[in-house]
């Protein structure tokens, strides 16, 4: 291959890595993760916490007995259910016979422009309590420990957040899935640094509905959910536009207080998650686009050219030529990727994993997780949640 090929990759690549390598730099002095803490008598029924259902069955039992655990600073739980056809209106009912925070609710019709979960978030702030001061979205997917809203509501208060977002500590099983789903996490930490660590501007802002945390106040202030109300990740959409307008905003660590159980194998896992993981509804196309460009440069093409050179026999003599600075940055590249395993590590529970080895592998799937940001950001979903958009 002309060395030209070598030098113009090598463009394309050093830019990239010093953008990836001053958000990294961040990860030592990253904030904490939040640890459960217990409420005190003046955190009284200062929160509503509102989860949106679609046949939700099979999963919303560990979110529900999790829920009741968070003692008197919630004043009530409300189930926002978009006409589920399986167990899930009874399965709440019969949940809210035991605590009487519980409350079932069906939202009206999807109204035109509006995606189907910022939509029902959007009924239950509606039909929340004015007297909360504090409301939190989260998802049926999601296993709170005791302690988690206690722990979200002074942090929030001690630190003047108006919002906060919790990453979780995913519940990984199979073997398909331990080797794919860090990978597509890892998309995120390369674009939007470690959890923890901060925002310079609102369009870099990053969240996490599956636990949202917002004072009602502010989120009345932005009209509810509207501003994102078509937006296949709201959660960033609405974060964004509220750090826009001036409020604080954060996105911490919640592996400690919060568990998450999102999907069932490596199929799903690709077609269900990695179709969100674009960020363009919340995002200017040059910004998707320059994340792509950092993702290809830094996280699926260094896998690829260390096995080119090493399967094809290229040479790598020593000097200064464009063919050695690429072999060797694609080689540190892949070591940091191996080394950030260390560091995403505790946000994984694999004690119930098969082949639990297989995360430690997961670098190996790289291009495909990088494969699958494009083909997302080229193509709108046509089906979500259950739902089916035009």
């Amino acid at each position: 291959m002309p060395e030209a090929f070598f030098f113009v990759i090598l463009l394309l690549q050093l830019p990239a890595t010093a953008i990836l390598l001053s958000r990294l730099i961040k990860g030592p002095t990253r904030q904490p993760p939040l640890k459960p803490d217990s409420p005190t008598p003046e955190l009284v029924g200062k929160v509503t916490v509102v989860i949106p259902t679609l046949n939700e069955a099979t999963r919303i039992t560990p979110c529900l007995l999790g829920l009741s655990r968070q003692s008197y600073e919630v004043r009530e739980f409300i189930i926002v259910d978009s006409n589920s056809i399986d167990d899930t209106q009874y399965i709440v009912k019969t949940k809210a016979e035991t605590d009487p925070r519980f409350r079932l609710i069906t939202d009206d019709p999807l109204p035109s422009g509006w995606v189907g979960r910022p939509w029902a978030l959007h009924t239950g702030f509606l039909r929340s309590s004015p007297e909360s001061e504090w409301f939190l979205g989260v998802d049926a997917d999601i296993q709170p420990n005791p302690g988690l809203v206690a722990s979200l509501v002074k942090k929030a208060e001690a630190e003047n957040y108006d919002l906060i977002s919790l990453s979780p500590q995913f519940i990984l099983k199979y073997p398909g899935e331990l080797w794919l789903q860090p990978a597509l996490l890892i998309t995120l930490v390369y674009r939007f640094g470690p959890t923890g660590t901060g925002a310079q501007t609102p369009e870099r802002v990053m969240a996490n509905g599956q636990c949202f945390l917002c004072r009602r106040s502010v989120l009345s202030e932005v009209g509810g959910y509207s501003s994102a109300k078509g937006s296949f990740c709201d959660d960033v959409t609405l974060a964004r536009n509220i750090a826009a307008q001036g409020f604080k905003v954060g996105f911490l660590d919640g592996a400690e207080v919060l568990q998450v159980r999102m999907y069932e194998g490596m199929a799903e896992t690709w077609q269900e998650w990695g179709r969100s993981l674009d960020l363009k509804d919340a995002s200017p196309t040059a910004q998707v686009w320059s994340d792509l460009w950092l993702l290809s440069a830094t996280q699926g093409l260094p896998l690829l050219i260390v096995l080119s050179y090493l399967l094809l026999s290229l040479p790598v003599d020593i000097s200064l030529s464009s063919r050695f600075l690429l072999f060797g940055l694609n080689l540190f590249l892949l070591l940091i990727r191996f080394a950030l395993l260390l560091a995403i590590a505790p946000a994984y529970d694999l004690s119930k994993a098969k082949f639990g080895w297989l995360f430690w592998l997961s670098p190996l799937a790289d291009p495909f997780a990088v494969l699958r940001i494009f083909l997302s950001a080229m193509k709108t979903p046509k089906k979500w949640r259950g739902r089916v958009y035009n």
